[in-house]
């Protein structure tokens, strides 16, 4: 007898059926005992009434993986509408040792640091679980529409022979008795990439050795990156992104429908037109002083509450950040040089997404490396492609998890992320 889930239980009424999955809880009444079978889709509830069947529930512990033969019963009390009744029971294993939490209950009650310890049984709580969901559902939205749109995905080194932005927040390992890093972003290759297939993407895993303590920064995240090549400017990319985020959340909200729903999460809609503010004009909205270099996590709260009262939307886009404060290989402003072509996308209030335009010209390069005082010599393999012809171009990268995050409304990027590595934790 094949195996179903308990979501095609409901199809299935009057029938004879095998389920599998594990011990979610046990209700031992007098007359009758429950046993409720969780299993990659939802619960399956199991009426037991044989003496027999029911000392094997009353022996069986949470969590223990077991197989259910029985017959399909319509009850409009249970889960779905259906029970198993009839049943027999197989222990599939050793009786589980429960964890040190109940994963029945509708919330998790331990703390963060005790489900990060225990993360591999703490993730099967709907909620946990719930936003793995949404995460893979935001990445299948990203690659659709970015595949639509003609790009194509690559794949690139996730070890360099040095930092991607000349900072000194990099890993630092052993090549085979030379130095090499963990790659901060594909941004370069990326870039390279252009000259390729004018339109990439990839997601990946980057990595940064800030040493933040935060609850929005991990030391590894996933990034959703894009590059598109033949660009007027930065609003090219900004319209990509625009469509991009349009996708995603619709396929949010067709793929994890369940785990939107059990997650309470209210999906934004993303206008056609996302609205936009120059820096400048930010810093007078969050009421920053005029010479600040950035916006810092209270303007951005600011600017989120203006963009939702003044336009009633949950994106906002600061344009025109300084150049000091944008990398080497950005494209300023030419008409405000000081500014940059680029732009940071708020979402909520946070700031989600980077991009803007990138320098196309190898003169360009070598003088913007000069200004800062930063060697050539580093960034010789990237910067010979740009000797041999590359379209203005531009691109930007999505947090994957700090997107989930904000969207599910968790406290902390930690809630969102299976196994989180960050200044503290290398384990599990």
């Amino acid at each position: 007898m094949q195996r179903i889930l308990s979501a095609q239980l409901t199809t299935r009424v009057g029938e004879t059926v095998r389920v599998a999955g594990w011990v979610h809880r046990r209700r031992l009444l007098k007359s009758v005992a429950f046993l409720i079978i969780r299993d990659a889709t939802g619960l399956a509830q199991v009426v037991v009434a044989d003496a027999a069947v029911r000392a094997q529930v009353e022996a069986l512990t949470e969590e223990s993986t077991v197989e259910v033969v029985g017959t399909v019963t319509a009850n409009t009390t249970a889960p779905a509408g259906v029970e198993l009744t009839a049943p027999t029971v197989r222990l599939l294993g050793a009786p589980a040792e429960p964890p040190p939490f109940d994963l029945y209950r509708p919330a998790l009650t331990a703390s963060l640091p005790t489900q990060l310890d225990h993360a591999p049984v703490a993730l099967r709580h709907p909620t946990r679980s719930g936003a793995l969901r949404v995460s893979a559902a935001a990445v299948a939205g990203f690659r659709a529409a970015l595949d639509a749109g003609g790009f194509v995905e690559v794949h690139t080194p996730k070890v360099v022979s040095s930092s991607t932005e000349s900072g000194a927040n990099v890993f630092a390992l052993d090549w085979f008795g030379r130095p090499a890093y963990l790659a901060q972003s594909p941004q370069f290759y990326k870039q390279l990439m252009v000259g390729v297939f004018e339109r990439v993407y990839e997601v990946g895993p980057v990595f940064r050795a800030e040493p933040h303590d935060t609850a929005r920064h991990l030391a590894q995240y996933t990034s959703l990156d894009v590059e598109l090549g033949f660009v007027t400017d930065h609003r090219d990319v900004m319209a990509v992104l625009r469509d991009v985020l349009a996708g995603m959340l619709s396929t949010v909200a067709d793929r994890a429908g369940s785990a939107v729903a059990t997650l309470g999460v209210d999906l934004p809609v993303v206008p056609e037109r996302i609205p936009e503010l120059h820096f400048t004009e930010a810093l007078k909205v969050a009421g920053a002083p005029a010479d600040e270099p950035d916006l810092a996590p209270a303007h951005e709260r600011a600017l989120g509450e203006w963009a939702r009262r003044e336009h009633g939307s949950d994106f906002l886009f600061v344009t025109g950040y300084p150049m000091a404060k944008r990398p080497f290989y950005t494209h300023p402003d030419p008409d405000r040089p000081g500014y940059s072509n680029g732009f940071d996308l708020l979402f909520r209030g946070l700031e989600l997404v980077t991009g803007g335009q990138r320098l196309h010209r190898h003169t360009d390069y070598l003088a913007a490396l000069a200004e800062r005082g930063e060697p050539v010599e580093p960034y010789a393999g990237y910067l010979d492609a740009f000797r041999h012809g590359m379209p203005p171009h531009g691109g930007f990268a999505i947090g994957l998890e700090r997107f989930v995050a904000r969207l599910t409304g968790a406290a902390n990027v930690r809630e969102v992320t299976a196994f989180p590595r960050d200044l503290h934790r290398l384990t599990p």
